[in-house]
């Protein structure tokens, strides 16, 4: 169930097209504070655009986007950004940057104070299992793929944002890799309680994180709620993705 009765981002009758190609259709949608919220769906069913409107790197063709009951278009880009942490799948590290640089680039831009970003570097690399002696002066090529996805998660939570978007940031990784990664993420939600919205197209790793599921097909948010209401869903396309974790559970049985 949602962690708080407080809605930290609610979509209103939200539609998104491009050139007359309908990618959403009227999509409302409520995340509370201190919830994970997972979109789950098969690419192109809308989900990254969803995560999109969050942040306002796209804008409603129809309805609006509130973050903290307030319009996406009326926040001021650059401050609504800061308040929302974004890791990517392929993580977007500078390679010209150190590790702590990389962390401390929003608290940099915040005009924090050295010793206060050093401090906040340190945190987090213990936060996500990266020793700092060993990791805060390298550079991204000098690291694993698992390695740069902390890292990655680590600078999307540098400033303390309260809401966290994630678009299949562990979906490149090897499996062992993806579920260290995956249990990294649980002991984080624990520790900070963030809003998170988090897709993929993986019904296991949907069940693993999310408080709530959300279903995406063609543009149109189809199923929505708990693991136990995914399981009870009769819409076809959860029944689909119940069978791929009905095969893999299954295995060669």
């Amino acid at each position: 169930m949602p962690q708080s009765s407080e809605i930290a981002v609610e979509f209103r009758d939200v539609g998104f097209e491009i050139e007359r190609r309908q990618i959403l259709s009227c999509l409302n949608l409520s995340i509370y504070q201190g919830e994970t919220i997972v979109l789950l769906g098969r690419s192109g069913s809308g989900k990254t655009t969803t995560l999109k409107l969050i942040n306002h790197l796209v804008i409603p063709t129809t309805g609006s986007v509130l973050v903290s009951d307030r319009s996406t278009t009326e926040w001021d880009t650059i401050k609504l950004r800061r308040r929302i942490g974004y890791a990517i799948q392929d993580i977007g590290l500078f390679p010209h940057f150190s590790v702590s640089e990389n962390i401390g680039l929003v608290p940099s831009l915040e005009q924090w104070q050295a010793q206060r970003i050093e401090a906040r570097v340190n945190e987090l690399l213990n936060l996500v299992g990266l020793e700092p002696e060993i990791f805060a002066r390298r550079y991204p090529h000098q690291l694993s793929g698992g390695q740069r996805q902390r890292v990655g998660v680590a600078r999307a939570l540098a400033a303390d944002p309260p809401i966290l978007l994630m678009d299949e940031p562990f979906g490149a990784l090897d499996p062992i890799t993806r579920l260290e990664l995956q249990r990294q993420f649980q002991y984080l939600q624990r520790q900070l309680g963030k809003t998170v919205v988090f897709v993929t197209h993986d019904i296991q790793e949907a069940f693993l994180l999310g408080t709530r599921i959300g279903l995406m097909y063609e543009g149109n948010l189809v199923v929505l709620g708990t693991k136990t209401e995914f399981l009870q869903s009769q819409h076809p396309e959860a029944r689909a993705f119940i069978a791929c974790l009905n095969a893999w559970e299954g295995g060669d049985n």
